[in-house]
């Protein structure tokens, strides 16, 4: 696959996955789209686990969609949409079609797939490691490796 072609889908991948994550953290948040699930609403601040997750959402969102800081970003969004699948949806159901738990068990493993892949030429992190006289495809966090020198 033609590399312009590899980013521009993993772009368009981590675009979309974070947009559908930020909708739900300004949904819980703000009371729009529909509000937060399942009464609709906002969350009132400091709830616990809801309105954490909602600025999580929000944040990582944010984030990952623009590219800036996506790994840390991406793990903390699979983290967080993992321990709403097991703290919250398995105790419901072992099974994610029947305790209601796909959208995390989906966002975590998409956000997880998003973390381990390069983030692209496409992103704000791009945007950093060309400064710092990087390659573009090479996310921010990614150490250079150095040569063993011979004794």
């Amino acid at each position: 696959m033609p590399a312009t072609l590899r980013y521009g889908v993993l772009t368009f991948f981590r675009v979309a996955v974070s947009f559908l994550f930020l909708s739900h953290g300004i949904a819980s948040l703000f009371g729009v789209l529909g509000g937060a699930v399942p009464h609709g609403g906002s969350i009132p601040a400091g709830t616990w686990p809801g309105w954490y997750a909602a600025v999580i959402q929000l944040v990582a969102g944010l984030l990952v969609g623009f590219g800036l800081f996506t790994l840390p970003a991406a793990l903390l969004a699979s983290g967080s949409m993992a321990y709403a699948y097991f703290s919250v949806h398995q105790k419901v159901d072992l099974f994610p079609i029947l305790n209601h738990g796909e959208a995390a068990a989906m966002f975590s493993l998409a956000f997880l797939l998003i973390a381990v892949l390069e983030v692209g030429p496409w992103s704000l992190d791009a945007v950093l490691a060309r400064r710092l006289g990087r390659h573009p495809a090479v996310a921010w966090t990614q150490v250079p490796v150095r040569q063993p020198q011979e004794v």
